[in-house]
């Protein structure tokens, strides 16, 4: 059986780059974000039954995103709903991607929202990808189309990142990505006894 880390780490954290390099390094890496994705594109998993509960959420045979979020902010219950779909289907994705890998020491799967859903209690080892604050904000207000207020509505969703810290088995701070790599090769060393190939 192989040991299961939980990556995850704030936006702007740079939990991306951490698991490019824990790939770099020969580790499955599962994305919960990636899995949402697929279940919303066309032929996914998640569309006909989402269809079924609101049919304007479904164009050209894919969930549309845009049409999802008009139903969550028109109906306090939609979330709830659409959550009933996805989760279970997510948590099969993930539980299938660990089968599918049983053969290798580590696994990792990266959840953003794994402190704040209880997805630890279902990982072996917690990992949280952190960066200063000054730098997170930086990075965040960089990308395309992010503002101000955007960046503060997405931190109130999420656990504060002290807090993850003080919660999570290991932290890896992202300020170079020589650093970055360094400490991911020396953490899949720890937890699997061993060197990485790369």
């Amino acid at each position: 059986m192989s040991l299961v880390l939980g990556l995850t780490g704030s936006i702007g954290m740079g939990k991306s780059t951490t698991t490019g390099f824990f790939r770099e390094a020969g580790v499955p890496v599962w994305d919960a974000d990636a899995a949402v994705h697929a279940l919303y594109e066309q032929g996914g998993a998640a569309v006909a039954p989402i269809g079924a509960l609101h049919p304007a959420a479904v164009t050209d045979g894919a969930i549309d995103r845009a049409a999802l979020r008009a139903w969550i902010a028109a109906d306090a219950t939609a979330l709830k709903q659409i959550e009933s779909v996805v989760h279970p289907l997510v948590g099969q994705s993930r539980a299938d991607f660990i089968s599918d890998n049983s053969d290798k020491p580590l696994v990792v799967v990266d959840v953003p929202l794994l402190f704040e859903t209880g997805g630890d209690r279902r990982v072996d080892v917690t990992l949280v990808v952190s960066a200063p604050a000054e730098v997170q904000r930086a990075r965040v207000l960089a990308r395309p189309g992010m503002t101000e207020a955007h960046f503060r509505t997405i931190l109130s969703k999420q656990m504060p990142d002290a807090e993850k810290r003080a919660r999570a088995d290991h932290v890896i701070e992202t300020l170079t990505l020589e650093q970055t790599r360094a400490d991911v090769f020396d953490l899949v060393a720890k937890l699997t006894g061993k060197l990485p190939d790369a």
